[in-house]
């Protein structure tokens, strides 16, 4: 069972993301690899995400949230961002408000702004399902990938 974690990693390919979540002025963000595209029209992606976290709650009240594609450089700031617990996540990088609201990372390398459709539960997790509203190109630079992240998400320990 051990040797799944890293076979997943290896062969089930997806980026890693920093999504911003709000309600009102509440804005949180956390990291999130499990991102993908659903459907063409509308263009829908389907976000995974644990319901006991703070950010689930506001981006159940708030129902809008960016995904912002991470550089594979920016390996501190997925680390960052996929803590729990930490007081003001924000306070790390750059951030404008999209169209919705919803926190835009400015240092990611493009991001996409949408409100949530509808959720699916899915074992521990929840998707959700958001419609995108507008994305813009931000920075240049090579998509940071999950295999490349190694254990950073202890994920190994489920195993």
């Amino acid at each position: 069972m051990h040797n799944i974690d890293s076979i997943l990693q290896q062969y089930i390919t997806q980026g890693v993301y920093v999504v911003g979540v709000a309600d009102g002025d509440k804005t949180n963000a956390f990291t999130a690899a499990w991102v993908m595209q659903v459907s063409f029209s509308p263009v829908l992606l389907a976000i995974s995400i644990n319901p006991e976290h703070y950010s689930y709650q506001l981006l159940k009240q708030g129902s809008v949230c960016s995904v912002n594609v991470l550089s594979q450089e920016q390996m501190q700031m997925a680390a960052h961002f996929g803590r729990s617990g930490v007081p003001d996540k924000m306070l790390v990088g750059t951030w404008a408000a999209a169209v919705t609201g919803a926190p835009v990372l400015q240092e990611s390398l493009a991001y996409f702004d949408c409100k949530v459709s509808h959720e699916v539960s899915a074992g521990d997790h929840q998707l959700v399902i958001c419609e995108v509203l507008e994305a813009r190109q931000l920075n240049v630079g090579a998509a940071m990938l999950y295999s490349e992240t190694g254990n950073m998400d202890n994920s190994t320990a489920l195993y």
